[in-house]
């Protein structure tokens, strides 16, 4: 393994790969170096690629009245953005931006499905992967949720 793959192995993607396929999966993406403030992916927009924080912090942020921004979420190193855009071709829900200089490994879907007829075994653990993230942050919201319910109707002692 060279410093190229490790951040592909240090990742969320990287826990069901091995060193040849994060080699393959590499190869078939670019690396991006965003600048401070810099829009990886833009609300409403279709992007049809898959995002991986190799350096640096993405917001995932929503625009509110007017000009302000809200930070729903910080996005570190190993960390996965525009997964269901990359399945699904769907626009984004919401903006997301370097803060401070940011790497980002960016991979289009094209690309990947070539793989689908000569590597099946590598899109699955991608795809298990890409879920599997998304279901991690299911989870969370749902956790959110429960407490912002408690709080607001004052129930189980949880305000």
């Amino acid at each position: 393994m060279n410093d190229q793959q490790c951040f592909i192995l240090g990742s969320v993607l990287g826990k069901d790969l091995t060193g040849d396929e994060c080699a393959m999966f590499k190869d078939l993406g670019e690396i991006r170096d965003l600048k401070d403030g810099e829009v990886l992916i833009e609300e409403g927009k279709v992007d049809n690629r898959l995002h991986l924080v190799i350096d640096g912090n993405v917001a995932v942020t929503r625009k509110t009245t007017g000009e302000d921004w809200v930070v729903l979420h910080i996005l570190r190193k190993g960390e996965l953005a525009g997964e269901l855009g990359f399945i699904d071709g769907q626009e984004h829900s919401a903006t997301l931006r370097a803060i401070g200089p940011a790497r980002v490994f960016s991979l289009e879907r094209n690309r990947f499905e070539s793989l689908l007829e000569s590597n099946p075994l590598l899109v699955y653990r991608v795809m298990r992967a890409i879920i599997r993230g998304v279901h991690n942050t299911l989870r969370r919201m749902n956790v959110q949720q429960m407490e912002m319910t408690n709080y607001i109707t004052r129930q189980h002692g949880r305000y």
